[in-house]
């Protein structure tokens, strides 16, 4: 009996045993702190940018009319072709006009003939004013005669002249280097000054890119860049509607005087070189890369890239309340700052409040990092340090198209 409890109490103190054991092991192990990678904010170069959209305008835009009633005998240029200033685009019948200033050109001669006679008369009459022959009123009336012919050659003169220009007209020219368009009318209709419209040619290089601004941002951008040297201190480039950017860049030339009641804002205008593109080209000519009238994205950069704190864009996350980012205060916890960006670019985040330098921004692991949980530092990935170097060398376009910028909370 005292043998078979003992060997109870055995068997309950094994199990008991093997039970812990078995807790012992089914309990998990404290996790280590999440790692993350950091950059330090600094203050750094960064290119101020605004985006607006505007529209390609021609410099010039000229409406081809006819200048008198006649025929069209030909056409003489391809619709959609590059033409030169003084190139003939349409010939109209000159018959009736050649045999009108033949006509008054023969009237110009007679009256040349007449005055000729005339002027005799008066020289003799004058003569013989001397002797007793001569009357004063025989003198005066020649001289009269030949002032009245000297007038009327005068008018068929300006007669000859104005059939000369009506005669020019019939040779339609272009008056500016340019595209044309369509023709609106073909060969062997009678076209004059009421037939509207014949064909319209607009410049090419450079184009105009004109946008809106509302009052509000264009009190900012006075106030950002008038002491820079005004419309001289920003740069013009464009974002075409593929999403290319365009290799050149212009100046701006204008801003209105008036703001627009409906939108409020003002009109912005600047120039901007329209090139060929290689290795196009079609019947019409050379293919250029901006169209009169395309929509376009336009962005305003500073000439001088201005010196903030900055850090990447990847590391600030947004919520209802604003702007913030993570960063690793003392024995490595996550601490929460709000902050206030300025102009940014989209690879760098410009800091305006929220952020000292030095302080250890989380840019990578952010969807492990909860406010005041330990962390584990490090140093960003190549990526992220190659963008903080090129930005850091002054060249923060270079970083935008170069190295694109993580989500905010992707993880190393």
């Amino acid at each position: 009996m005292h043998l078979a409890r003992v060997a109870i109490g055995l068997v309950t103190a094994g199990a008991l045993a093997m039970a812990a054991a078995a807790a012992s092991r089914a309990q998990p192990a404290a996790s280590a702190p999440p790692a993350v990678g950091v950059v330090e904010a600094t203050r750094r170069p960064i290119t101020e940018t605004s985006e607006f959209l505007g529209r390609i305008e021609a410099v010039s835009r000229v409406s081809v009319v006819a200048r008198v009633t006649a025929f069209l005998e030909k056409r003489l240029f391809t619709e959609g072709a590059e033409v030169k200033t003084g190139d003939e685009l349409y010939q109209l019948e000159r018959g009736p006009f050649q045999a009108d200033l033949d006509s008054k050109k023969a009237q110009v001669a007679q009256l040349l003939a007449t005055l000729e006679n005339a002027k005799l008369t008066t020289e003799r009459a004058r003569i013989l004013l001397s002797g007793p022959a001569g009357q004063q009123s025989t003198y005066d009336a020649a001289l009269a005669n030949q002032r009245s012919l000297e007038a009327q050659v005068q008018g068929a003169q300006a007669q000859v002249q104005a059939s000369q220009i009506n005669l020019d007209y019939t040779d339609i020219r272009s008056p500016i280097d340019g595209k044309i368009g369509r023709t609106a009318v073909t060969e062997g209709n009678v076209v004059s000054p009421a037939s509207g419209v014949l064909t319209t040619i607009v410049s090419q290089d450079p184009m105009y890119v004109t946008f809106p601004v509302s009052v509000r941002q264009g009190l900012e951008l006075r106030d950002r860049y008038g002491p820079r040297g005004g419309l001289n201190a920003v740069v013009i480039k464009l974002r075409l509607p593929d999403g290319r950017l365009y290799d050149q860049t212009g100046k701006l030339n204008f801003v209105d005087n008036t703001v627009a009641q409906s939108t409020d804002t003002v009109t912005v205008r600047g120039a901007i070189p329209n090139t060929t593109l290689p290795n196009a080209s079609p019947i019409g000519g050379p293919v250029r890369e901006l169209t009169d009238g395309e929509f376009v994205t336009v962005l305003l950069e500073g000439v001088q890239p201005v010196e903030v704190l900055a850090v990447p864009r990847a590391a600030v996350l947004s919520d209802q309340q604003g702007d913030y980012v993570f960063v690793v205060g003392p024995d490595n916890k996550a601490e929460q700052r709000r902050i206030q960006l300025g102009q940014s670019t989209p690879t760098m985040a410009a800091v305006i409040s929220g952020l000292s330098p030095g302080d250890k921004v989380i840019v990578e692991g952010l969807q492990r990092v909860r406010p005041g949980q330990p962390v584990s530092p490090g140093p960003a990935s190549p990526q992220i340090q190659a963008i903080m170097k090129v930005v850091a060398s002054g060249d923060p376009a270079q970083a935008d198209s170069g190295a694109a910028a993580k989500p905010a909370g992707d993880s190393k």
